[in-house]
């Protein structure tokens, strides 16, 4: 029986477990948009390569702000609208899958693999921006890496996916846009350093991405030694 049992599950429809919890997945206007998808046969693994080509568009988009003078706010406001994007492709590729389905374990790769990708894109692209530093850049790409390498060894190791702040990837994205609109309404002050702390706003954001990240990554492993830390007797 249990033999059985096992030879049926190949056939069996895969469900992703453990999905990342977003608010705008309740949304109607979400729903719609991944019904209308769904509906032209468009691959989930397809829309997970989109949000990363808008992330390494992005990124190229913010160095170019320290290259491209006289384009600054336009460059800025196309980044503000890139990672975004990034995001909304992140959560739609689940929802068509699960919508068309045609969630695959495969799915899981595009999935993650993409995100890093764009991660670093970004973050590194924000470090080569306009009045930035690159190595802060680095540094949080590194720690962006490292909070989603916890959370996979965490689940590899048996424990659930936590996909907790205080600096979590919708966290970061966040930060990132809310400060490329700000460069884009003042270019010049939004890059200037800051007397009172020797670092420009942008290496500011970057480095509030690589605090959070460290706080985030502890955060997570804490919950996941509770997870699989065995029952006393």
């Amino acid at each position: 029986m249990r033999l059985m049992g096992r030879m049926t599950m190949p056939n069996a429809p895969y469900t992703p477990a453990d999905r990342r919890p977003i608010a705008a997945r309740r949304w109607r206007a979400s729903h719609r948009a991944a019904g209308w998808l769904a509906r032209r046969g468009v691959s989930p693994n397809a829309i997970s390569l989109a949000g990363m080509a808008c992330a390494l568009a992005a990124g190229v988009t913010l160095a170019a702000t320290a290259t491209c003078p006289g384009w600054e706010r336009v460059l800025w406001l196309t980044a503000a609208v890139l990672a975004p994007l990034r995001l909304a492709a992140n959560m739609l590729d689940g929802m068509v899958a699960v919508e068309s389905g045609r969630a695959t374990r495969l799915g899981e790769l595009f999935n993650e693999v993409p995100d890093r990708v764009s991660d670093a894109a970004i973050l590194i692209g924000l470090g080569y921006a306009r009045g930035s530093e690159p190595a802060v850049g680095y540094l949080a790409a590194l720690m962006a890496v490292f909070t989603a390498y916890v959370r996979a060894v965490g689940k590899a190791s048996g424990a659930p996916q936590f996909y907790s702040g205080p600096m979590a990837k919708p966290q970061r994205m966040w930060l990132v846009t809310a400060f490329c609109f700000c460069a884009a309404a003042a270019p010049d002050s939004s890059t200037a350093p800051l007397p009172e702390v020797g670092l420009t706003p942008p290496a500011l954001a970057l480095l509030a991405v690589a605090v959070g990240g460290a706080v985030t990554a502890a955060r997570r492993l804490v919950l996941i030694r509770d997870a699989l830390r065995e029952p006393t007797a």
